[in-house]
């Protein structure tokens, strides 16, 4: 049987990235299939007419992508391209499901009526730059001062031209990973991390390097020995309560962790989405590296949902870069989302909001804690959601579809590893997500599944 190899007449320099592109281009179109067994080195090298030391590199390369493995003694296989594993919540909502695996702020009356009365004063008095403006920075300027009081509130201080306003964290976070890692690098994150960040990474051409956390967070010495035995180029992480775990990473660990990046060259991607929402906690990563931080932020998940505008600030040297990554993605923030959150943070909505939000989630813990609160639990009272460890012979899949048998979903941790082993069954339960009878209820479904026999259901 002919096995595929690269055709000799496209090769171009560099060769060895050349060969590299090639194969990864023939896995992805099913020309070679996963588990297939390349050539081995030598014989490549003489079917190309080149040297081993440039097969040997191509190979390199495409492991570095995540596209073969080495098995001692039995050659070079094809991983081939992973199935998207699918985010932890339901993409529908299902009327009759209480759904406590997304990640939602409490939402009420107060909310539809502070948006109504918004838009209606909009309404009345519409500038026209919401309904004609085109280019993004005129567009922008008009709300840097709001963003620059905003940041202000998150503990950021910046210049206004390093801010970058987008539709919310993701395309922040979008733009800002594009601009940190060219395809073919390696990005450290916490091993339990953002659900969204793995299959991003996988369709940018980036390897994903899961790094050990403990109970504060991302361990610093753990960072620095992935650092000298990888070559990698950024570090995403999460690091106050936004993060699976609900950690707070100490002060101490911050400063440790920028002194890692300037001794590793690495940029930062830091997602602190909740921003003012946490109270008392130390300063953000950025404000002990800014010059190599991409900072992000939002209204999303503390003011409103409906509210997609997000802060990006960026380091000065990398303005240019991630401003035409915005434009490319985005070309600009929504105008009249723009028009909101100013208007909010100018008079005082915006906070108002989000202290609403903590007394809310307040009650919610209180709730949380009368039900399941004698179960080993992660958690933080100003936290949006709880991190469960199951208890020993649970088997994490079975018990989401026990309890979602039951009419209740919630996030496996699963869906928040950063690599293909996971460490210990968990689940995520939300508390925002849906009104205080129903997470009652809900938590009371999950309680009656940790009391029961660790069995799964027959009917999954």
């Amino acid at each position: 049987m002919n096995i595929w190899k690269p055709d000799r007449r496209s090769l171009s320099p560099p060769v060895y990235k050349s060969i590299a592109d090639q194969i990864a281009e023939a896995i992805q179109d099913g020309r070679l299939p996963d588990g297939t067994r390349l050539l081995p080195q030598r014989h490549l090298a003489r079917d190309l007419d080149i040297s081993v030391q440039t097969v040997s590199r191509a190979y390199e390369e495409l492991s570095r992508r995540d596209l073969l493995s080495g098995k001692a003694g039995r050659g070079t296989f094809v991983k081939g391209p992973k199935t998207d594993r699918g985010p932890p919540f339901s993409l529908q909502r299902i009327p009759e499901l209480i759904d406590l695996s997304i990640l939602k702020p409490v939402c009420e009356s107060v909310h539809v009526q502070r948006m109504s009365g918004a838009l209606a004063r909009l309404s009345s008095s519409l500038p026209h730059r919401i309904v004609n403006t085109f280019r993004p920075e005129s567009a922008a300027s008009h709300h840097r001062a709001a963003a620059l009081q905003w940041l202000c509130e998150c503990r950021v201080e910046t210049s206004p031209y390093n801010v970058c306003i987008t539709n919310g964290a993701t395309p922040a976070l979008a733009v800002a990973l594009m601009t940190v890692a060219p395809p073919g690098s390696s990005v450290a994150t916490e091993v339990l991390g953002h659900h969204s960040l793995k299959p991003l990474a996988s369709y940018m051409g980036v390897r994903l390097i899961g790094v050990e956390i403990d109970e504060q967070g991302l361990i610093p010495e753990a960072l620095d020995r992935s650092c000298a035995e990888n070559n990698i180029r950024a570090l995403f992480i999460q690091p106050t309560v936004i993060n699976p775990t609900v950690t707070i990473l100490p002060e101490e660990r911050r400063r440790h962790i920028a002194a890692i990046a300037e001794k590793h060259d690495l940029l930062i991607v830091e997602n602190d989405a909740l921003g003012p929402l946490i109270t008392g906690g130390p300063p953000p990563l950025y404000s002990f590296s800014p010059e190599r931080t991409f900072y992000v932020t939002s209204f999303t998940k503390i003011v409103m949902p409906g509210l997609r505008i997000g802060y990006l600030v960026m380091p000065p040297k990398y303005i240019a870069t991630a401003t035409n990554r915005h434009l490319v993605t985005s070309w600009m923030a929504t105008p009249l989302m723009e028009e909101l959150a100013t208007n909010w943070v100018q008079d005082g909505i915006a906070i108002e909001l989000v202290q609403w939000q903590r007394e809310a989630l307040a009650s919610r813990h209180r709730i949380f804690k009368e039900k399941l609160g004698g179960y080993p639990h992660s958690t933080h009272p100003e936290g949006l959601h709880v991190w469960m460890p199951l208890p020993e012979g649970y088997n994490e899949a079975g018990f989401v579809a026990h309890t979602r048998s039951l009419g209740v979903a919630i996030a496996a941790a699963s869906s928040f590893l950063a690599g293909e082993n996971p460490l210990y069954p968990a689940i995520r339960i939300s508390l925002g997500s849906v009104s205080e009878e129903a997470l009652s209820a809900g938590l009371e479904a999950i309680a009656s599944v940790l009391a029961a026999p660790p069995e799964p259901p027959l009917w999954r």
